[in-house]
Formats: C-alpha cells, sequence, structure tokens
C-alpha cells in the first residue's frame, strides 16, 4: 500500500532519522515535511515546505495525506520560557494533529515523553499529558502515542547538558535490576520502531512505552 507521509519536527533528532528511514520505506510514497526554514534532501520522495508555525490555517492544503507523524519539540532554554515552549510543545503540535484530522489523515504519531501526566508538578510533563489527552479526541482511525525515556544522539547546533550527563550515568544506573526498561533509547531507533508502526495496520489509541520501543 502506497501512502503519503507528514513529517513535522523533520530537522530535530527523531524527526532527520524519521525521514531517512521512510525514505527507504517502501509503504511510503511521498514525505512531505514541514518547516521553518527550507531543507533540501537527497531524494526526489521528499516534498519541503516552508511553513509559519504561528499561521498554520495559512497552510491547511499541505495537509492532505495519510500518515502524520510529529515530532515537534524544543526546551525551555531554546525557547526562553515555559509559556514559549509550550507554544511549541503544546499548542503548534495539537493545531498540526486538528488540520491533520480536519483533512482525514487515518494515522498519527506523536512523540510524547515518559511520565507525561496533565497533572504533573512538572511544567514539561504536563504539557506532554495534556497533549496526549487532547489530541487522543481527535477523529483519528489510529493514534499511536510514542513515549520514550532519554533521547541520545547528535542534534543540529544544539547542546543539552543535561541529556550529555544522563547519556553517561543513565545506562549505568540501568545496569540495575528493574531498571532496564528505562535505558536511554537514540533518536534513530525512536524513528526506526515509529516507522515500523506506521507499515502495520490497526486503529484505536495505542500507547508504545519506554522498553516496547527497543523491540522494532
Amino acid at each position: 500500500m502506497s501512502n503519503v507521509a507528514i513529517v513535522v519536527g523533520a530537522t530535530g533528532l527523531v524527526g532527520s532519522h524519521l525521514v531517512e528511514e521512510l525514505i527507504m520505506a517502501t509503504h511510503i510514497s511521498k514525505v512531505i515535511t514541514l518547516t521553518r526554514r527550507p531543507i533540501s534532501y537527497n531524494s526526489d520522495k521528499v516534498v519541503n515546505h516552508v511553513v509559519d508555525f504561528n499561521h498554520l490555517a495559512q497552510h491547511a492544503a499541505l495537509f492532505k495525506a495519510d500518515i502524520l507523524f510529529s515530532c515537534l519539540g524544543t526546551t525551555k532554554k531554546a525557547a526562553g520560557s515555559i509559556a514559549a515552549q509550550r507554544k511549541v510543545d503544546f499548542y503548534y503540535q495539537l493545531k498540526v494533529a486538528e488540520l491533520a484530522a480536519k483533512h482525514e489523515v487515518h494515522h498519527y504519531l506523536l512523540v510524547s515523553s515518559s511520565g507525561a501526566n496533565a497533572n504533573s508538578g512538572n511544567a514539561y510533563l504536563q504539557m506532554k499529558g495534556e497533549l496526549d489527552n487532547t489530541v487522543k479526541e481527535l477523529p483519528f482511525k489510529r493514534i499511536s502515542i510514542i513515549q520514550p525515556s532519554l533521547l541520545l544522539g547528535e542534534r543540529n547546533n544544539e547542546f543539552r547538558i543535561g541529556e550529555k550527563l544522563g547519556s553517561v550515568l543513565l545506562p549505568i544506573l540501568c545496569m540495575l535490576p528493574g531498571l532496564r526498561k528505562y535505558r536511554p533509547i537514540t533518536g534513530k531507533q525512536v524513528a526506526i520502531k515509529m516507522c515500523n508502526i506506521s507499515k502495520q495496520s490497526g486503529d484505536g489509541v495505542e500507547y508504545f512505552r519506554l522498553d516496547e520501543l527497543f523491540n522494532s
């Protein structure tokens, strides 16, 4: 079956690897990347569109596809404040999902986070949990929510000290009994899993948490 896929967050850690996987995937005929700046790819299969995320409704026609991969995200440090981070991690992602649902995209895959909880005292986990809960109410035939632990890999022009420390300490801690399932995962591993999920049939809402993501 030939599908058209949209990737939002295509320049990020997971999204960039995901585009590479989708280029090679036989079940995907076309990949549409929506980005804030122009990106070129060494594949005729990929079409890049530069969009204004503050005015996504102006780009509504671009959301005609079969599958949506939502990998958009930022940090408080990069955004400048929790409010600015929420604009990207919650409002932009929700608007993308709403436009896709309106255009009858049948499968929506979202990169969320381990520990996402709308009632969390942590602002980041709270917004992730709120987004998970909100998109579940949209009329997609199938929703796959991916909840990885610490993501490892080289990010474009961005250094995150917390992730650097975690990449050293967590693998050691996760050698302890009962903690292995919480071990860090690379952006590429998550991308491979997402691509494989999109190959499989299914419907309704499904979660892929922590240790499940290592099983492609």
